[in-house]
């Protein structure tokens, strides 16, 4: 069962280079038949190990290192049916609700404005 939907903002700094990046992930945090908790990233609809492991942080796109990432920004996103009285809409029709949905361009994972890049050199480190 799912018991939190979020978007998480996750930073990367290179300690090699010191480039500065910062992807979207998707969360769901679920428990299962046991009782455990559970927490499963998305990048672009792909599955992706945690960015906050060392095994799951993506390479620097500049040098190529892996760093592991931190939180900077969290939107949750409410989970259905809700609280009565918020606003929801019947879909009458389900395969012709709002067709246009299943050919909207993706919103990439790194498609927000990156942080900015600091002007000194890796050499002033």
């Amino acid at each position: 069962m799912i018991t939190e939907l979020a978007v998480e903002r996750v930073e990367f700094t290179c300690g090699h280079c010191w480039h500065k990046w910062s992807v979207d992930y998707d969360v769901q945090f679920y428990r299962d038949e046991y009782g455990d908790e559970w927490e499963y990233f998305t990048r672009d609809g792909h599955g992706t190990p945690s960015p906050y492991d060392p095994q799951g942080a993506p390479a620097c796109p500049i040098c190529g290192r892996r760093w592991v990432g931190r939180l900077a920004a969290r939107r949750a996103v409410p989970l259905a049916p809700g609280a009565a009285g918020r606003p929801r809409y019947k879909i009458a029709t389900p395969g012709e609700h709002r067709p246009d949905r299943y050919g909207a361009p993706p919103l990439e994972a790194d498609a927000h404005q990156q942080p900015r890049q600091d002007t000194h050199s890796s050499a002033d480190h």
